[in-house]
């Protein structure tokens, strides 16, 4: 499918496009907030600045999509594979990336405060200056990440892997 017919068919009322195949897609902007996109294959894809808040990811291949600055706020994207996937400023507060591969992902300044990251693998990942604040990171794998001025308060850090992680001048007060 082309990205003209999905937005086409989206704004005819169409929200579920399970398993389509979107590759290199450009839907910069696009508002696709509800959107059902589960195993859906997006690698490459341009949606940087779009509205996809409450939208459903689950099981997609995001990877190396841009997607800097888009809206994911309460978006399911459990098992969804961003592996070098661009999210800098992306909204993923309340987001469900459990289980999610984000390894060398760029996450700088995204919020994920709130999100759930259980079982996510972000072995690299810049989290250059994130908000993490009250994030469920249990049994993350945040080897080798950056941490560098991220906001770790009130997050769920238990059994999550830190090992080479540069955590210089983040917060870490009031961890559960």
């Amino acid at each position: 499918m082309k990205a003209d017919q999905l937005l086409k068919n989206y704004a005819a009322g169409v929200r579920d496009f399970t398993g389509v195949n979107l590759s290199e897609a450009n839907l910069r902007e696009a508002n696709l907030s509800g959107i059902i996109l589960d195993r859906a294959i997006l690698d490459g894809a341009n949606l940087s600045h779009a509205n996809l808040a409450q939208a459903s990811l689950i099981e997609a291949d995001l990877n190396g999509a841009d997607l800097s600055n888009a809206d994911l706020s309460g978006s399911n994207l459990s098992g969804a594979i961003l592996d070098g996937a661009i999210l800098d400023g992306a909204a993923l507060d309340g987001a469900n990336l459990s289980q999610a591969d984000l390894t060398v992902a760029k996450l700088i300044e995204t919020n994920l405060s709130e999100a759930d990251l259980q079982e996510a693998s972000l072995i690299a990942a810049n989290l250059d200056g994130a908000d993490l604040s009250g994030a469920d990171l249990t049994v993350a794998d945040l080897s080798q990440a950056n941490l560098t001025q991220a906001d770790l308060n009130q997050t769920n850090l238990s059994g999550a892997n830190l090992d080479g992680a540069n955590i210089e001048g983040t917060i870490l007060d009031e961890n559960v």
